[in-house]
């Protein structure tokens, strides 16, 4: 089996011979295979059940030829053996029982031991590990993110409470963070250890905070994450929606990807971090629902930006939705391979 490691390439901003393409939500609900399996099994249970996780992650690699596998398991996973009560409510998202309202709550969690919390997890990443032909991505939700599902107590719009604490209580915010950063840490290092080649951290409702909220309250503490992820032998992709105003301030993380969400060019996004860093994105995924040549178009459009420097993969501005063709994402996917091949041989 011939290992096809052009996402790492082009991240290394290597010499490749198309630009390597992967979807946020590659696995889901778009999936007619998937919609079965979770007549079975909900969401936590898949990821307790190795074999079946495993499949789950596969399936999209095989059925549309992308060059990148991302972990199947949600960003709460490595939340639960802390200590927090949630589930996975079907058209709801996170529901937590217990939330975090006081100093004693944020003490009351527990440090994260891969090896005996997550031995499912890992168990499904080294079977990966033996039957993909990509490379793996592992991820983590960031601390704000996970913050507001542990302090609402399930998905806001507004996340009042979460700012309440943080503008009030800054001090119990921060041993949140704290506790939260030493969590992802713990949990990357393990992905990493048994099998990912790289990691991404989904930071989806960090759009919420203003540039200056975001330097005060989160900023130092994705600092440390990615300061002390800094020597895994692995690249670091920093995603979240609505964040064009904070990518100036993700220059200073040592990251090797930025993940550019659908709201902001290719183009501006490299005027704002310059080309130290390789970019991935970004097309709407809405327009998988469009005609195909309407499709094409704005695929052409992404790659001619990003193929503008040296670094690029291929992605959504955010991730596949159920309403989603899975025919367009296999459309989409060949035209990628087969328009940036093109483009990168006229060079």
């Amino acid at each position: 089996m011939t290992f096809n490691d052009t996402f790492l390439r082009s991240i290394r901003k290597e010499s490749i011979d198309h630009v390597p393409v992967w979807y946020m939500r590659q696995a889901g609900r778009y999936q007619a295979d998937y919609r079965k399996i979770k007549e079975k099994y909900s969401l936590m249970q898949i990821c307790e059940i190795p074999d079946l996780c495993a499949e789950v992650t596969l399936s999209p690699v095989r059925q549309h030829n992308v060059d990148a596998a991302i972990l199947y398991s949600d960003i709460m996973v490595p939340v639960k053996p802390l200590g927090v009560n949630v589930d996975i409510v079907a058209g709801i998202g996170p529901v937590i029982d217990n939330p975090i309202r006081s100093l004693a709550d944020v003490q009351a969690l527990r440090p994260l031991e891969p090896e005996n919390d997550l031995p499912a997890t890992l168990e499904t990443i080294r079977i990966l590990k033996n039957e993909l032909n990509v490379p793996l991505i592992g991820f983590a939700g960031a601390p704000f993110t996970l913050a507001s599902y542990m302090v609402e107590g399930g998905p806001s719009r507004e996340y009042h409470k979460t700012k309440k604490m943080m503008y009030s209580e800054p001090k119990l915010w921060q041993a949140l963070m704290d506790k939260l950063g030493d969590m992802i840490i713990t949990y990357m290092k393990a992905q990493v250890a048994h099998g990912c080649s790289a990691i991404q951290i989904f930071d989806s409702w960090i759009g919420a905070l203003s540039h200056d909220d975001y330097r005060r309250y989160v900023f130092p503490t994705m600092k440390r994450i990615f300061s002390e992820l800094k020597d895994l032998n692995a690249p670091k992709i920093y995603f979240g929606a609505n964040t064009s105003h904070l990518l100036d301030q993700w220059t200073e993380l040592d990251i090797e990807v930025v993940g550019v969400d659908w709201r902001v060019s290719l183009d501006h996004a490299r005027s704002i971090v310059g080309d130290k860093f390789a970019l991935q994105g970004n097309l709407d995924p809405v327009y998988l629902l469009a005609p195909y040549d309407v499709l094409e178009a704005e695929a052409a459009k992404i790659i001619d930006q990003g193929l503008k420097q040296p670094g690029f993969v291929f992605n959504l501005g955010h991730g596949l939705f159920p309403d989603v063709p899975e025919a367009a994402v296999t459309h989409l996917t060949q035209f990628i391979h087969d328009y940036s091949k093109r483009r990168l041989s006229e060079r």
